[in-house]
Protein backbone atom coordinates (compact mmCIF):
# COMPACT_ATOMS: atom_id res chain seq x y z
CA UNK A 1 0.00 0.00 0.00
CA UNK A 2 2.57 2.58 0.74
CA UNK A 3 4.50 1.54 -2.36
CA UNK A 4 1.77 3.00 -4.35
CA UNK A 5 1.26 6.33 -2.47
CA UNK A 6 4.78 6.99 -2.94
CA UNK A 7 4.19 8.98 -6.15
CA UNK A 8 1.69 10.66 -4.54
CA UNK A 9 3.70 11.81 -1.44
CA UNK A 10 6.74 13.66 -3.84
CA UNK A 11 4.50 16.59 -4.15
CA UNK A 12 2.22 16.39 -1.00
CA UNK A 13 0.91 15.13 2.03
CA UNK A 14 -1.31 12.42 2.25
CA UNK A 15 -3.94 11.72 5.08
CA UNK A 16 -4.95 8.33 6.03
CA UNK A 17 -8.25 7.49 8.26
CA UNK A 18 -9.13 4.43 8.91
CA UNK A 19 -12.78 4.56 10.62
CA UNK A 20 -14.44 1.24 12.28
CA UNK A 21 -17.98 1.11 10.55
CA UNK A 22 -19.22 -2.14 12.07
CA UNK A 23 -17.97 -5.50 13.62
CA UNK A 24 -16.65 -6.29 10.24
CA UNK A 25 -16.34 -3.55 8.31
CA UNK A 26 -13.62 -0.54 7.77
CA UNK A 27 -13.70 2.35 6.08
CA UNK A 28 -10.52 4.25 4.89
CA UNK A 29 -10.08 7.10 3.80
CA UNK A 30 -6.91 8.87 1.82
CA UNK A 31 -7.06 12.49 1.91
CA UNK A 32 -4.29 14.31 -0.63
CA UNK A 33 -3.80 18.19 0.66
CA UNK A 34 -3.05 20.82 -1.61
CA UNK A 35 0.22 21.45 -2.31
CA UNK A 36 -0.02 25.02 -3.04
CA UNK A 37 -3.18 27.98 -2.19
CA UNK A 38 -3.56 28.03 -6.19
CA UNK A 39 -3.69 24.21 -6.71
CA UNK A 40 -7.29 23.35 -8.20
CA UNK A 41 -9.17 21.72 -5.76
CA UNK A 42 -9.66 18.48 -7.80
CA UNK A 43 -6.09 17.47 -7.26
CA UNK A 44 -7.36 17.06 -3.46
CA UNK A 45 -9.89 14.60 -4.30
CA UNK A 46 -9.97 12.08 -1.32
CA UNK A 47 -10.16 7.90 -1.88
CA UNK A 48 -12.62 5.98 0.53
CA UNK A 49 -12.99 2.52 0.50
CA UNK A 50 -15.16 0.29 2.73
CA UNK A 51 -14.46 -3.55 3.10
CA UNK A 52 -13.44 -6.17 5.72
CA UNK A 53 -10.02 -6.38 6.57
CA UNK A 54 -9.22 -8.93 4.31
CA UNK A 55 -10.56 -7.25 1.39
CA UNK A 56 -8.36 -4.13 2.44
CA UNK A 57 -5.50 -6.37 2.39
CA UNK A 58 -6.53 -7.59 -0.61
CA UNK A 59 -7.93 -4.60 -2.62
CA UNK A 60 -6.55 -1.45 -1.54
CA UNK A 61 -2.96 -1.64 -3.02
CA UNK A 62 -5.05 -1.88 -6.50
CA UNK A 63 -7.27 0.80 -5.90
CA UNK A 64 -4.80 2.87 -4.76
CA UNK A 65 -2.26 2.50 -7.12
CA UNK A 66 -5.14 2.91 -9.99
CA UNK A 67 -6.14 5.93 -7.89
CA UNK A 68 -2.47 7.46 -7.49
CA UNK A 69 -2.26 6.90 -11.72
CA UNK A 70 -5.64 8.85 -11.98
CA UNK A 71 -4.41 11.62 -9.44
CA UNK A 72 -1.10 12.15 -11.88
CA UNK A 73 -2.92 12.26 -15.01
CA UNK A 74 -5.10 14.67 -13.64
CA UNK A 75 -2.68 16.95 -12.83
CA UNK A 76 -0.54 16.84 -15.66
CA UNK A 77 -3.92 17.53 -17.81
CA UNK A 78 -4.76 20.51 -15.98
CA UNK A 79 -0.77 21.72 -16.47
CA UNK A 80 -1.20 21.35 -19.87
CA UNK A 81 -4.47 22.92 -20.27
CA UNK A 82 -3.28 25.97 -18.09
CA UNK A 83 -0.12 26.20 -20.20
CA UNK A 84 -2.50 26.63 -23.47
CA UNK A 85 -4.48 28.49 -21.72
CA UNK A 86 -1.81 30.58 -20.84
CA UNK A 87 0.01 30.96 -24.54
CA UNK A 88 -3.87 31.12 -26.12
CA UNK A 89 -3.79 34.53 -23.81
CA UNK A 90 -0.05 35.84 -24.41
CA UNK A 91 -0.97 35.09 -28.53
CA UNK A 92 -4.59 37.27 -28.22
CA UNK A 93 -2.24 40.11 -26.24
CA UNK A 94 -0.13 40.04 -28.93
CA UNK A 95 -2.42 40.12 -31.63
CA UNK A 96 -4.72 42.66 -30.18
CA UNK A 97 -1.33 44.40 -29.16
CA UNK A 98 -0.47 44.25 -33.27
CA UNK A 99 -3.86 45.49 -34.55
CA UNK A 100 -3.59 48.56 -31.75
CA UNK A 101 -0.43 49.56 -33.85
CA UNK A 102 -1.81 48.96 -36.64
CA UNK A 103 -4.71 51.16 -36.07
CA UNK A 104 -1.99 53.80 -34.60
CA UNK A 105 0.02 53.68 -38.29
CA UNK A 106 -2.91 54.22 -40.21
CA UNK A 107 -4.42 57.59 -38.29
CA UNK A 108 -1.15 58.71 -38.09
CA UNK A 109 -0.70 58.02 -42.23
CA UNK A 110 -4.58 60.16 -42.18
CA UNK A 111 -3.72 62.99 -39.75
CA UNK A 112 -0.60 64.75 -41.40
CA UNK A 113 -2.38 65.06 -45.02
CA UNK A 114 -5.45 67.70 -44.40
CA UNK A 115 -4.15 69.15 -47.64
CA UNK A 116 -5.82 68.08 -50.50
CA UNK A 117 -4.09 65.52 -52.45
CA UNK A 118 -0.81 66.73 -54.69
CA UNK A 119 -1.67 64.60 -58.00
CA UNK A 120 -5.16 66.40 -58.38
CA UNK A 121 -3.51 69.86 -57.90
CA UNK A 122 -1.09 68.96 -60.30
CA UNK A 123 -3.57 68.13 -62.93
CA UNK A 124 -5.73 71.06 -62.23
CA UNK A 125 -2.64 73.99 -62.73
CA UNK A 126 -1.43 71.93 -66.13
CA UNK A 127 -4.35 72.17 -67.71
CA UNK A 128 -5.28 75.71 -66.93
CA UNK A 129 -2.11 76.59 -69.34
CA UNK A 130 -2.63 74.19 -71.74
CA UNK A 131 -5.33 74.48 -74.36
CA UNK A 132 -6.20 72.14 -77.02
CA UNK A 133 -6.31 72.50 -80.76
CA UNK A 134 -10.10 73.42 -81.54
CA UNK A 135 -9.39 75.80 -78.43
CA UNK A 136 -6.47 77.41 -80.05
CA UNK A 137 -8.17 77.62 -83.39
CA UNK A 138 -10.65 79.72 -81.85
CA UNK A 139 -9.34 81.81 -79.60
CA UNK A 140 -6.91 82.98 -82.51
CA UNK A 141 -10.04 83.38 -84.68
CA UNK A 142 -11.71 85.41 -82.12
CA UNK A 143 -8.40 87.45 -80.77
CA UNK A 144 -9.64 86.09 -77.19
CA UNK A 145 -7.53 84.61 -74.03
CA UNK A 146 -8.08 80.83 -72.82
CA UNK A 147 -10.27 81.74 -69.60
CA UNK A 148 -9.38 79.98 -66.13
CA UNK A 149 -11.09 76.52 -67.25
CA UNK A 150 -10.33 75.94 -70.67
CA UNK A 151 -13.35 78.24 -72.29
CA UNK A 152 -12.22 81.09 -74.54
CA UNK A 153 -13.07 84.54 -73.76
CA UNK A 154 -14.04 87.37 -76.09
CA UNK A 155 -11.07 89.77 -76.03
CA UNK A 156 -12.25 93.16 -75.08
CA UNK A 157 -13.69 95.52 -78.04
CA UNK A 158 -11.35 98.48 -79.36
CA UNK A 159 -13.05 101.76 -79.23
CA UNK A 160 -12.51 103.48 -82.63
CA UNK A 161 -9.59 106.23 -82.73
CA UNK A 162 -10.35 109.98 -84.25
CA UNK A 163 -9.03 108.75 -87.74
CA UNK A 164 -11.64 106.08 -88.20
CA UNK A 165 -9.54 103.31 -87.75
CA UNK A 166 -9.20 100.23 -85.54
CA UNK A 167 -6.83 100.15 -83.36
CA UNK A 168 -4.50 97.15 -82.99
Amino acid sequence: MFTELMPLLAGRTVLITVARVDDKMLRVNIVPAQAKADENPALATPLTYIGSPEELDAELGKHLASYVQVHQQTASSLAEAKASMEAAAKAAQQEEARRKAEERKKAAQKTPDKSPPAAPAESALASVGTATSTEAMSTSASGGAVGLFGTSAAAPVSAPTKEGGLAL
